[in-house]
């Protein structure tokens, strides 16, 4: 297997953890996706990732899988990198999950511990060097030990950057230092993703290349404007100002217990709608979408409620 240079250099800026459409009937609205994807890659996003936490990638077959990277590398036609989440309960189907979105063209893939399982660290490492060692394409960690029930820490991630294809991770504890460890130990050979939408702004004017976030969904241009301020032109006044325009929106989806729920419904107050989510979560009901409506009033974009121009 061919092995690519080791470099953080690569994958960098807003990366929207895709939302996976859903038509009444819970059938893949495809139509959907692929407009959400236009919309995305209109905005200035940099990258793409389905079949994440926010994508419902447990809820979907092995053949609704496929179908969804095909549609989403048609759509984005190598305008924007795409990150195949390929998280599953087994090392085999990981194994097997990762192999073909490098074989669809993906140009990574992210993974978070399996599931349910709980593995023990020294198990955790031995199934993330099995995908190593199947795949030529970068590795994205995803800590979000709220969500899989194991912990990856600094430690833990610094000896799994020494794997060739583990070139990235996205920390999403939410924990600020997290991020500053990270950068201290593994920096220059790991590029930082912030996965914690509350400690955006902290992440990148410590050093992270990059935040992926399922929020980018619902307003895209105003995280790509947060980046570009903070990164591109080091305005960090302005940037602290949208950024608390738009902390009611994101820590209501970060501690409301609805991520992806509400993500879906915020989309269809912004004129998107793409569906409810797979039973059994539900689409959120009339005060919560009020919620939703009086946070996303906080932002210029939310205001609009319109399709934008970066």
């Amino acid at each position: 297997m061919r092995t690519k240079p080791k470099t953080a250099a690569g994958f960098r800026g807003v990366f929207t953890a895709l939302v996976t459409p859903m038509k009444a009937n819970e059938e893949i609205d495809f139509n959907t996706l692929a407009q959400q994807v236009e919309t995305m890659i209109a905005a200035g996003i940099h990258g793409l990732i389905p079949l994440g936490s926010t994508g419902e990638f447990y809820a979907l077959s092995a053949e609704e899988r496929r179908d969804v990277l095909k549609a989403t590398l048609e759509t984005a036609r190598g305008r924007v990198p795409v990150v195949a989440g390929t998280n599953a309960g087994s090392t085999h189907d990981v194994v097997a999950f990762s192999k073909e979105a490098e074989e669809l063209g993906c140009e990574g893939v992210m993974l978070a511990p399996p599931y349910y399982s709980l593995p023990r660290l020294d198990e955790l490492r031995a199934h993330i060097k099995a995908v190593n060692d199947a795949i030529g394409i970068p590795i994205m960690l995803y800590n979000y030990p709220g969500r899989t029930g194991v912990d990856m820490t600094p430690e833990f991630i610094e000896q799994l950057a020494e794997l060739p294809r583990v070139r990235y991770v996205k920390e999403s504890t939410g924990e600020i230092g997290r991020i500053s460890t990270l950068l201290r130990r593994c920096g220059d050979r790991l590029g930082v993703f912030c996965g914690g939408d509350t400690v955006a702004f902290e992440s990148l004017a410590l050093g992270a290349i990059g935040w992926v976030g399922g929020v980018a969904n619902v307003v895209p241009c105003s995280h790509v404007e947060l980046y570009d301020l903070m990164v591109g032109k080091r305005d960090y006044a302005a940037a602290r100002k949208l950024y608390f325009q738009m902390l009611p929106l994101l820590n209501l989806m970060e501690n409301g217990g609805k991520y992806t729920q509400w993500v879906k419904s915020a989309c269809g107050l912004m004129g998107r709608p793409v569906g409810a989510p797979r039973a059994p979560l539900r689409a959120a009901p009339a005060a919560e979408r009020r919620l939703l409506e009086a946070a996303l009033a906080e932002l210029p974009e939310g205001r609009r409620a319109k399709k934008c121009n970066p």
